[in-house]
Order: structure tokens, then C-alpha cells, then sequence
């Protein structure tokens, strides 16, 4: 290749780059890697626990002792099933453990034991909308592996410590068909995926902590082709805009090399976030580079008569399934639908509100209040003051008038920082609604002489200013008024 076609060591995509070319077509295929939500590691009963002091939950099959032998973890064979089934997948009645062998640090057998030939199911597919359309992407199989140990580049200086905690972790791969044709589908099938690898309750799905690591094969080809171009495998992406991002990079690192005549070698690229570049770590391996073979310490993994049936039909409600549930039995808007099922803790909060107050105003609410309180704090809903039972009592408050709703929103702000219930804090801080007459023209007569000219305005006949007086009468009371009452005694008093 001469010079001036070799592919440079790194790109940037910045704001003054020229997009990709529109003759190039992206393709797409995505392998994810996921823990499976276990107390106990596939194949000993170490500790899968996230955080623990390195090198603690480790024993002679992590450490790969002379003579430890593996035994499968029952539980993360029934998660990795759940996984399939909730994919669409064929799960085969046998399947085949392998040895993958390779050499890092962080491997202390050598090998990993994964799935081949041979995996736990195929076959499957995911639907999902992009861009107000509907897009479907295959899942070309689900296996199940161990994860390796991490290697840590930052504790010592001009070293590398290895904690072999997550070694033996158990795995699930889902690889898709190389069906996604823009950074955009692969975000959405990423969230998609996420949704239901959290409903099935298969895994906590945080990138953050490791327990969903996404590899991409990208490539690019000249529209109208069929045949697949050479792809190149991008890693070290550690959030869904992060590979969103990746993608929308190497494309457009491949489509100049095209253009300039050169072609794309298959390497596995790294992607840095901070600087926005992809650059070149190794040549990408093949199958035939892991040689690998049947593993000898383990029996084919045959699944009983009626197991997959099983776990089918214990299989909790999915996405789509609580999205259609939610807009037919509340009544409510798909952009409610949407935002209430985006993740299932917020979905079961809303129900167990919902279940005792008008859904529409907990969905209100929640949409509101709750989930801006939970950016501001960084909570999880799990962890909120407020209970769905006490954020009921207080919608409910609001319903009967015995508060109004600006005392609702300090009284919840009350129970975000220190919990309690709402009947009480409401009596605490004098919030319950004022609908006596006698107080309510006291206020009144106040407003109207600390704003005549708004009063003047309003008599002679801009009902706007109706609002501004009411809103007054409302600070004034500490938001005990009641502010229905308030503006049937303004339209009495200015004939409004």
C-alpha cells in the first residue's frame, strides 16, 4: 500500500471534518457482553459481588490451581435462557462448553471457557423504534462465558495490577446480524436491549460497573452493494453515546481511505472518548486464532424436557408488552408510555401509585417532580424518601382540596429530603388549604391594596390580571389558599 493510502493512526471527527461520503453505506453488527445477575460465579461459588477489595473473591478454579476442576453455575444457565427466550432465540436442547484460548495477564487459565460451534441459542430478533419508525435487527446467537479479570493501569506508577475478582463471572454474548445502518439504530437497539435485559431482571445492565460491555464490527460499502466490506472491531466504549460516537468516527475514517484508494485492514480499534479518536490496538484475531476445542472439564450442557418452557412462562413482563398495557388500562399518551417505562423501577413506582391515585396526575407528577428530584439528588427511585404510598396520600390530599397544589409541591419537596407523611407535614407547616371565606377576602382585600393598578386593570375588564392577584393572595397565604375559592370571590368582587 503506498504511503498516502496507509490508514492513519487516529482520527478526530470534529466540527469542521467533511462528513462521510454519501456514495458509503454503514453496516453495523454489535456483540454485547453481559453479567448475568448471580450471587456466585459460573463455575465456583466465589462472589460476583462489584467493588469488593482486589483480589478477595477468589479461589483455586478463578486462580486456575492444578486440579480445580469447574461446575456449572445452575443459576446463570436459567438467566441465560430467560435472556434468550425474551430475544426471540431457538434455545437448542445442547449445547457445547469450549476452551478459548489467548494469552492476556488477566487470564490466569489461558483460556476462557465460553461457547463455539455449539452455543446456547440463535436465531432471534429485536424490534424497535428509531426516528418514529419501526426497525428490527436478528440476534445471530446467545452463548454463555466466563469474563476475565481487569488489568488496572492507574494504582501503580509504570506497572500494571491485575484483580482477578471478575474472573469467572458468568456471561452472556448476544451478537446481532450485521443489520444496523446508522450510529443512531445501534443507540436504539443498545436501549432496546438494555430494556429488556432489565425487565427479565437477567442483569443490573450498568456500564459503569462493567456488567454491559458493547463491541462494535463496523464497515463501509458503496450503496447499492450486498456483499459486506472488511470491518474493523471497535472497543473501549464505556456509554451508548460513547458508541454512537465510535461509530460515526471509524466510518468516517474508512470512507476517506476508501476514497483515497486505499482499503480497510481488520483490526480492532480503540476508542478514546476524551480526545474523540480511534486508533489502531492489534489485528483482529479469527476464530481459528483461539484454536478452539470442546472443553474437557465440563459435559455438554443439556437442557430437561419442559425447562425452557419453564422459564418462558415465568418470564416477567416485558417492554412492549407493559408499553401497551400501560396506554390501554391508563389511558395514557405514548410520550407518557414512553417515559414511564423507560426503566422498570420507575414503572413499578408509577403502578403503585397509580394504583391508588388518578393515573394521569401520577404520571404528571412523576414526569415531573419525582424524576427532576432524582437528577438533582443522583438517587435511584429504589432508594427515593418518597414512597409511592405517601406521593398517593398526597395526590390524594390535592384531589379532596385539603391542600392546593402549590402547597402540594412544598410539602413533597419536604418529604424528598426526610420522608414523612404528607397529612402531617401539611398540618406541621400550616399547608392545609384555607377555604373559609372570611380569610380568603382578608387576603384579598391585602393584594388588592398592595397592587391597585393591577386591581384597576382588572375591574375594567383584563381578566388576565385575574391571575397575577390570585398568584399574589397564594404567596401571601404560603400556598393554603384555596385558589378555585379565590377566583370565584375576585369575579364576585369585580364582576369579572
Amino acid at each position: 500500500m503506498s504511503a498516502e493510502n496507509r490508514e492513519p493512526s487516529g482520527v478526530r471527527l470534529s466540527q469542521s471534518r467533511t462528513p462521510p461520503s454519501t456514495e458509503y453505506e454503514m453496516v453495523v453488527g454489535l456483540e454485547v457482553h453481559v453479567q448475568l445477575k448471580t450471587r456466585t460465579k459460573a463455575f465456583c461459588r466465589c462472589s460476583t459481588s462489584f467493588g469488593d477489595a482486589p483480589n478477595t473473591n477468589v479461589c483455586p478454579v478463578c486462580l486456575a490451581l492444578p486440579g480445580a476442576l469447574p461446575v456449572l453455575n445452575a443459576e446463570a444457565v436459567e438467566l441465560a435462557v430467560r435472556a434468550a427466550v425474551g430475544l426471540g432465540c431457538t434455545v437448542h436442547e445442547t449445547s457445547i462448553f469450549a476452551r478459548k484460548n489467548y494469552f492476556y495477564p488477566d487470564l490466569p487459565k489461558g483460556y476462557q471457557i465460553s461457547q463455539f460451534d455449539r452455543p446456547l441459542a440463535t436465531g432471534g430478533r429485536l424490534e424497535f423504534p428509531v426516528a418514529d419508525r419501526s426497525t428490527t435487527v436478528g440476534i445471530t446467537r446467545v452463548h454463555m462465558e466466563e469474563d476475565a479479570g481487569k488489568s488496572l493501569h492507574d494504582r501503580f506508577p509504570g506497572a500494571t495490577a491485575i484483580d482477578l475478582n471478575r474472573a469467572g463471572v458468568p456471561l452472556i454474548e448476544i451478537v446481532s446480524e450485521p443489520d444496523m445502518r446508522s450510529p443512531a439504530e445501534a443507540g436504539a437497539y443498545l436501549r432496546a436491549l438494555k430494556q429488556i435485559l432489565e425487565y427479565a431482571r437477567i442483569s443490573d445492565v450498568s456500564m459503569e460497573e462493567g456488567s454491559l460491555r458493547v463491541d462494535a464490527n463496523v464497515s463501509a460499502r458503496r450503496r447499492g452493494e450486498t456483499r459486506l466490506g472488511q470491518k474493523t472491531e471497535v472497543k473501549n466504549m464505556n456509554s451508548f453515546s460513547g458508541v454512537e460516537r465510535a461509530l460515526e468516527v471509524e466510518f468516517a475514517r474508512q470512507c476517506e481511505l476508501l476514497e483515497r484508494g486505499g482499503s480497510v485492514e481488520q483490526q480492532t480499534m480503540l476508542w478514546d472518548g476524551a480526545t474523540g479518536q480511534v486508533r489502531p490496538a492489534r489485528a483482529k484475531e479469527g476464530s481459528h486464532d483461539y484454536r478452539y476445542f470442546p472443553e474437557p472439564d465440563l459435559p455438554p450442557l443439556v437442557l430437561e424436557a419442559g425447562f425452557v418452557r419453564r422459564v418462558r412462562e415465568s418470564l416477567p413482563e416485558l417492554p412492549a408488552e407493559r408499553r401497551a398495557r400501560f396506554a390501554s388500562e391508563y389511558k395514557l399518551t405514548a410520550y407518557d408510555v414512553d417515559v414511564l417505562t423507560s426503566a422498570v423501577a420507575v414503572a413499578d413506582y408509577f403502578e403503585r401509585v397509580a394504583d391508588r391515585a388518578d393515573p394521569k396526575t401520577a404520571a404528571n407528577w412523576i414526569m415531573g417532580e419525582v424524576l427532576a428530584a432524582l437528577r438533582a439528588s443522583g438517587q435511584a427511585i429504589d432508594e427515593f424518601m418518597v414512597r409511592p404510598a405517601d406521593l398517593a396520600a398526597l395526590l390524594g390530599l390535592v384531589a379532596s382540596g385539603t391542600v392546593s397544589h402549590t402547597a402540594a409541591k412544598q410539602i413533597f419537596a419536604v418529604m424528598a429530603a426526610k420522608g414523612g407523611n404528607p397529612a402531617e407535614i401539611a398540618n406541621a407547616q400550616g399547608l392545609l388549604q384555607v377555604s373559609d371565606d372570611d380569610q380568603l377576602r382578608r387576603w384579598l382585600d391585602e393584594v388588592v391594596a398592595e397592587h391597585p393598578r393591577e386591581a384597576e386593570r382588572l375591574a375594567a375588564g383584563e381578566k388576565k390580571l385575574q391571575g397575577v392577584l390570585i398568584g399574589a393572595v397564594m404567596k401571601k397565604s404560603k400556598g393554603s389558599a384555596d385558589p378555585k375559592r379565590l377566583g370565584q370571590l375576585l369575579a364576585e368582587r369585580f364582576g369579572t
